[in-house]
């Protein structure tokens, strides 16, 4: 069947509004951070432009967009600090970067983020949402971010004009009528309402003024292999930073749509862009959470709205910069304030106190080290927590599928102990599902106390599924808890992927082949035949 493609009017009006909206979003932090770098507004703004092409047209995840992110800026001035005397070597390390993402992606080393949970990725949306309102506030008010003494006396900073337009553009933004934002984005309305005010009424709100312009001037990469092998270590922190940032952003954005991103496309696309960044000696970058959602929020349907918008910025680059200039930096400011608030989980958080203690620490834990430590801690930290919270999850469910009974001989031998009813010699152990790490340490505890018990213990593996090597090299205790105690094991049902584990360790290695038996009868007649040898010996 041929491949139809569908890109009507309705596709495009949202692409371009997009667009758009997000090309006037971006502009204030790719300024910011080239001159913060010491390499100039050039050097974010052609950042944000090769990053953003290259991973909204080659990557995988459909409407994400991609900018010389906080992370990678922060990377990216260790790597100028320690090569100040060779931009060239940094760029470099930038390229090497690209090159090491484009493998990680043919190596299909992305598929490993699914594995996330949600309530990590809740805490990093509501964190990062919170950190970007914060960030907008000075702004919205006409106060520069730096300004001394604004928190002593913030009125006395606040310019009255800058502040009107930020209450225009953001009652436009709250009360856009919901039916018409399917149409419109109530962000890109908000930018046009915001600019006509501060033109018309009020003109003393600060604008993007004085928009740099220009070509970009390439470098070639340094490829002497003393400089490669010590360019190796930072370019891999680079591309690992980028690599985690953009594929939590990915995940984010399938939350969003509720699509479903292909990762190693993803790092690919990163990758080409930051190769990209290199060759024009701009910085660097990783997919943006803030501008993937802004962008979804502005209408965004495929991937031409990230492409559109890096040939947005190319053309004000190249010389129609005096278009952006009258926009007023206040209504940037609330355009960014409700896209952070549109991030933020409130679909989790107004649940959190109805959903299990363990998912409800986790999503705390990374929102706050989301906001007062930075992105990669918080992930990593919440990570390791929900990985802790699973293992005890899976401790009680996996302890709960294990069966320890003692088998009466009347019952299961057809024999009488005597004058006791309930002589039990033989034990039976069953393991029910999945067994790991997590139920390891008490599976022995709690066996070993069985088998002390018994002359005859029966592992049955018969409903077993899966043992990790932790939970194999458990059975090997107790098989030798069993020969401490005097205690025969018989070994009913091993086969599959269990028999293959712990037979690759070689867990029953002492046992004679008779004692593995493919059911319970067998087992009977085994147990008794070793019962009726230890009474022999026991007689004479």
């Amino acid at each position: 069947m041929a491949l139809r493609l569908s890109y009507d009017y309705r596709t495009l009006r949202g692409d371009v509004s997009s667009a758009v909206t997000s090309t006037v979003a971006v502009l204030p932090w790719a300024l910011a951070v080239g001159l913060a770098s010491g390499l100039g507004p050039l050097a974010g703004l052609y950042g944000t432009i090769a990053i953003g092409f290259f991973a909204a047209v080659f990557g995988g995840t459909r409407t994400q967009l991609s900018d010389t992110s906080a992370p990678m800026f922060v990377a990216m001035t260790v790597v100028l600090m320690q090569h100040a005397d060779s931009p060239a070597e940094a760029f470099t390390i930038v390229m090497l970067a690209g090159l090491m993402q484009i493998a990680m992606g043919a190596l299909r080393l992305g598929r490993f983020i699914v594995y996330m949970p949600y309530s990590v990725i809740a805490g990093l949306m509501s964190g990062i949402g919170i950190l970007v309102v914060t960030s907008q506030i000075l702004p919205m008010f006409g106060i520069a971010a730096g300004a001394a003494g604004v928190w002593a006396d913030p009125l006395a900073h606040v310019d009255a004009d800058a502040a009107a337009v930020g209450a225009v553009a953001l009652a436009v933004c709250v009360f856009w009528p919901a039916r018409v934002e399917r149409f419109v984005s109530a962000y890109l309305v908000a930018l046009i309402v915001g600019t006509v005010v501060a033109v018309v009424w009020f003109t003393d709100a600060p604008t993007l003024s004085d928009f740099p312009t220009g070509l970009p001037a390439l470098h070639p990469p340094v490829l002497s292999p003393g400089f490669l092998v010590e360019a190796a270590q930072p370019a891999f922190l680079l591309a690992l930073i980028s690599s985690i940032n953009s594929l939590l952003s990915s995940l984010l954005h399938d939350s969003l749509t509720g699509e479903r991103h292909d990762s190693n496309r993803e790092l690919a696309g990163q990758g080409l862009g930051n190769v990209a960044a290199g060759v024009l000696g701009a910085l660097p970058g990783s997919a943006s959470a803030v501008g993937t959602v802004l962008n979804i929020r502005a209408g965004a349907r495929t991937r031409v709205s990230g492409a559109l918008r890096s040939v947005i910025l190319l053309a004000l680059v190249l010389g129609a910069g005096p278009i952006a200039e009258p926009l007023p930096i206040a209504a940037l400011a609330v355009v960014a304030m409700m896209a952070g608030w549109d991030i933020i989980d409130w679909r989790f958080l107004t649940r959190i106190h109805r959903i299990q203690r363990n998912f409800a620490a986790v999503m705390l834990v990374t929102f706050v080290l989301t906001i007062f430590f930075d992105l990669l801690t918080a992930v990593g930290a919440g990570f390791v927590i929900s990985v802790l919270a699973r293992a005890r999850e899976d401790r009680l469910e996996e302890m709960d599928s294990v069966v320890s009974v003692p088998l009466l001989d009347e019952a299961f031998l057809g024999e009488t102990g005597g004058d006791d009813p309930f002589f039990a010699r033989v034990g039976l152990l069953e393991l029910r599902g999945s067994f790991s790490v997590a139920s390891s340490r008490e599976l022995i505890w709690m066996a070993r106390m069985d088998i002390r018990d018994h002359e005859v213990v029966i592992l049955d593996f018969s409903k077993t599924t899966r043992m990790d090597d932790s939970a194999a090299l458990a059975m090997e205790h107790l098989v030798d808890s069993a020969a401490e105690s005097d205690t025969e094991c018989i070994v009913v049902n091993l086969s599959g992927g269990v028999a293959r584990t712990l037979a690759s360790l070689d867990v029953f290695g002492r046992l004679p082949k008779d004692r593995f038996v493919g059911g319970m009868d067998e087992a009977r007649k085994v147990a008794k035949s070793l019962l009726e040898r230890r009474g022999g010996d026991s007689a004479s």
